[in-house]
């Protein structure tokens, strides 16, 4: 009997329906496709062509089958009750990375189950051995404060702060990317993992090993796009409030600033700038001059960005032609609603569709772009629905149960596309959520609309580290959170400034929120429009914060060169700015745990204060020297020691 075959450097192996394919997609990489009744599909949803490898080989026998792309081997054997091929895949060093459970004798389980959707397609489900010294990380954004990633359940779907980027780096030396945008969920059991997809055509994932996680970051890269370079814009401090309604009082914000002599990069035009959701375009009450505002801006030194979002109004200028032209996502059933808010009804624009994406892209060029805008604000990129009814809707390509994960990654591309097309060297755009390969379409990602709570910040801190893992290096919150902050609260104000010191040391240095008590708003006409939030500039918090926050914007400033440096290298190597402690340390245990420090690079070790009224931390040190760089003070690492952090410090340690 042959179950095996090799065709060029693909490893094929087929029975009772299913053709499984395994073969080399770049250095110490390999892709598995799995598919039944059927040819595997070549989707790339976030998959680029890949690099050409040489040190391949492939060895087929009757019932066993292995094929090596550099240091990593899949051998698959045929289990001689089920007739189907057990995958393992190992090392240079013979150890085992990631196993398939085995069909358990009597218990007849599948490793890859196909569940038949009567009429359609599958469900699916994969899963591996668990391995009980094995930490997991990455995997995106999730609200938790939770790094490593083992014993837990997660959701492969997207929600207001909640980026599910389903690739994961495994202390043993692997990377493991699930290369499938379907709504789902991943276990990463102590006795299994399991990857659960609610409706897809194939089994597809990408899997790469290296002994430093820096390997893993790099092939990641190599197989999903880099970053682009990072303009010089997005090194220095971004100010941003919900929401500057008109074009004066937006111009007087940055004129304050320069008055004050503050450095300053970016300002943000926040969202309802518009008349309508879907309108693309600015209000000419409220901005009646919005080259000249651009303008201004520019001359001192600012770049404006402008937030844009994807949802049409059924009474935007715009919703009559893109439904008539089938650019709008569509409700499987029932009212075309995807999204109420502020009094309208809305649909979202079909970001997988290339014509809506070339539609949209003309409306913000003409109007934004062409009077001077270089960087737009996609909020709301997962989108963001009223009730998460993932089986509701559909896209383009597909069910947005069976391929919704990825309008966000889409959604990037159609403005990476049109700003490319338009000129643009080096575009880098603001959402609000990211899939695998977002970071090639100029992606910067925050965290979304979270709270201001010290347990939310803490939060933010695991989410930024995990980002970073997950191949998405640039990465922001909204410093202070940006619900439920009141100016005037000395509570408040104490969590902003810890908040702002945390900011410093990340990729993007911007302060956002929506500061009560909030602004009313009206027309000339006397119709409300959406509020304002309260003042939130950095001589927003009291006298007595004032200098702390200027003195945080002015390091950042100094430490321009060194982000720049940073910058580069997760353009040429795929390295997060923010790495966990096991990232930079994968051989000291002690680090392997460690969620309320970082290093920001090789260079600083960060401890932000993440608990009120705290004057001081603990701090583990790895083996070596560090200074503080407050103090000057020269420590000996291996230990963890007692850091001074009254209200004016954030500990930071930079390693000699």
């Amino acid at each position: 009997m042959k179950y095996f075959e090799q065709q060029g450097q693909q490893l094929i192996f087929r029975n009772l329906g299913e053709t499984l394919i395994v073969e080399p997609w770049g250095p110490d990489s390999l892709r598995v496709r799995s598919v039944m009744m059927g040819e595997a599909e070549d989707t790339r949803y976030a998959l680029l062509d890949p690099l050409p490898v040489q040190d391949v080989e492939i060895c087929v026998e009757a019932e066993k089958a292995s094929i090596r792309c550099g240091r990593l081997t899949a051998r698959l054997d045929v289990d001689n009750w089920r007739r189907v091929a057990h995958v393992v895949f190992v090392n240079q060093r013979g150890e085992v990375l990631l196993e398939e459970t085995t069909a358990g004798g009597a218990l007849v389980l599948k490793a890859r189950k196909f569940e038949p959707h009567l009429g359609g397609d599958y469900a699916l489900t994969a899963t591996f051995k668990g391995q009980e010294d094995e930490r997991i990380y990455g995997m995106g954004q999730y609200q938790e404060e939770i790094l490593d990633w083992k014993g837990c359940t997660l959701e492969l779907a997207h929600r207001n702060s909640q980026a599910s980027v389903p690739f994961c780096y495994s202390s043993r030396g692997y990377g493991f990317l699930w290369h499938n945008p379907a709504i789902g969920s991943v276990s990463f059991g102590k006795n299994r993992t399991t990857w659960h997809a609610q409706s897809c055509r194939q089994l597809d994932y990408w899997i790469t090993c290296g002994d430093r996680p820096e390997e893993i970051s790099l092939n990641y890269a190599r197989a999903t796009g880099f970053a682009p370079v990072m303009p010089e814009y997005g090194l220095g401090f971004w100010q941003c409030k919900l929401r500057y309604w008109n074009q004066e009082q937006l111009l007087n914000v940055a004129r304050e600033y320069k008055r004050r002599g503050l450095p300053i990069d970016v300002i943000v035009c926040d969202f309802f700038h518009w008349p309508r959701m879907g309108d693309f375009r600015f209000d000419e009450e409220f901005f009646p001059d919005p080259a000249a505002m651009v303008k201004e801006l520019n001359d001192m030194g600012i770049e404006l960005m402008v937030s844009v979002w994807p949802q049409i109004s059924h009474e935007s200028e715009n919703y009559e032609e893109m439904r008539q032209q089938n650019l709008l996502v569509r409700a499987e059933y029932g009212e075309q609603i995807g999204m109420r808010f502020n009094g309208d009804n809305s649909i979202f624009y079909d970001a997988t569709n290339p014509r809506a994406r070339e539609y949209v892209w003309q409306k913000c060029k003409k109007n934004y772009y062409d009077k001077g805008v270089r960087i737009f604000w996609l909020d709301e990129a997962e989108p963001e629905y009223s009730d998460y009814d993932y089986k509701a809707f559909r896209y383009h390509i597909g069910s947005n149960q069976q391929i919704g994960n990825v309008y966000p990654q889409m959604y990037a591309r159609g403005f990476w596309d049109g700003m490319k097309d338009a000129g643009m060297e080096h575009p880098v755009n603001l959402l609000r959520c990211a899939w695998a390969g977002s970071q090639r379409y100029g992606a910067l990602v925050w965290s979304g609309d979270i709270f201001s709570s010290w347990e939310d910040f803490r939060k933010q801190v695991c989410a930024g580290l995990s980002m970073g893992v997950a191949g998405i290096p640039w990465w922001t919150t909204d410093i202070g959170g940006f619900h439920a902050g009141k100016t005037t609260d000395p509570a408040f104000r104490e969590l902003l400034v810890r908040w702002f010191q945390w900011g410093c040391y990340c990729p993007v240095m911007r302060l956002h929120g929506d500061r009560s008590p909030a602004e009313k708003v009206f027309r000339a006409n006397g119709e409300r429009m959406l509020n304002s939030g309260s003042d939130n500039e950095v001589w927003s918090f009291g006298d007595e914060n004032y200098p702390i926050l200027e003195k945080y914007l002015r390091r950042r400033e100094e430490m321009r060169p060194y982000v720049r440096s940073l910058m580069q290298e997760a353009h040429e190597t795929g390295k997060p700015l923010l790495r966990g402690m096991f990232y930079e340390f994968p051989e000291d245990a002690q680090c392997a745990q460690l969620k309320d420090q970082y290093m920001f690079g090789g260079k600083y070790l960060v401890a932000p204060v993440m608990q009120p009224g705290a004057v001081s931390r603990s701090v583990y040190l790895p083996n070596g020297q560090w200074r503080n760089v407050d103090t000057g003070e020269v420590l000996q690492g291996g230990r963890c020691v007692d850091a001074p952090a009254p209200i004016d410090v954030i500990p930071v340690f930079e390693k000699l």
